[in-house]
């Protein structure tokens, strides 16, 4: 890196925080190498969405990809809604370890879980798995009040998950966000009140909520569901090179 500029200090790969996720909703190989080549440094997780690696034609080839770009990959926490709702997280568990996959994600966001189950779910898997769990409904009509979201969080954190993620859905549109997209900012502060933000990651898809919790918590920020055309970008707005966050760095 050019030498000329003081820029601000990114911890250094495999990180605990600064995290950036980023969602792979079915790119190539030959993509997996485009973004590894210009934006590799900051990627520190991929999450094949939803129930995508059930139906691409090159998982194998993709993972592998992943891996020797030194790339951790989770699959979407909705697959493994899918498996409870079947009864087959046995199956979903005996294909995460064929794949080689070290990391899980748990939510709930669209079925019924009974929190009690869910963090049963989350210290089975905890034994095997680092496990990422997810708090919030991905239906942007179902409100959930700050303390359910501060208990859900704390306890899901207890039951042995590493980082708990704060839902948003794609489009940024629920659960942390009203419909509009804009930040449901007293919900955020009564959260990080109670845990530090380090624990969490926190969906953000669009660039405007992106400089805002960067503003809001600093460069080192968790941040989840970015688009892999974006990383570059959420890279520059970390280090103050893009001006809607230069004078923060």
């Amino acid at each position: 890196m050019a030498g000329f500029l003081d820029l601000p200090e990114r911890s250094p790969k495999p990180r605990q925080h600064g995290l950036t996720n980023v969602l792979d909703k079915g790119l190539s190989t030959a993509e997996v190498d485009g973004l590894m080549e210009v934006a590799g440094a900051a990627v520190d997780f991929v999450k094949l969405g939803w129930g995508t690696a059930l139906v691409t034609g090159n998982l194998d080839a993709k993972l592998a990809r992943y891996r020797a770009h030194g790339v951790p990959v989770v699959l979407g926490g909705t697959l493994t809604e899918i498996a409870l709702r079947d009864g087959r997280l046995d199956g979903l568990v005996a294909w995460l370890k064929e794949l080689g996959l070290g990391h899980v994600e748990v939510s709930d966001g669209t079925i019924e879980l009974e929190p009690e189950r869910k963090r049963e779910i989350i210290a089975r898997l905890a034994r095997d798995f680092t496990v990422f769990s997810e708090v919030g409904s991905k239906d942007a009509e179902r409100i959930m009040a700050p303390y359910r979201w501060v208990q859900d969080i704390e306890a899901e954190l207890a039951a042995g998950a590493w980082k708990v993620i704060a839902e948003a859905r794609e489009s940024g549109t629920a659960g942390i966000f009203r419909p509009d997209g804009e930040v449901r900012m007293g919900l955020i502060d009564e959260i990080v009140h109670a845990v530090d933000p380090a624990r969490l990651v926190f969906e953000a898809p669009q660039k405007v909520q992106q400089v805002w919790f960067l503003r809001r918590f600093g460069r080192e920020v968790n941040l989840g569901n970015i688009a892999p055309a974006d990383v570059l970008s959420l890279e520059t707005l970390r280090l103050g090179l893009r001006s809607d966050t230069m004078e923060d760095a």
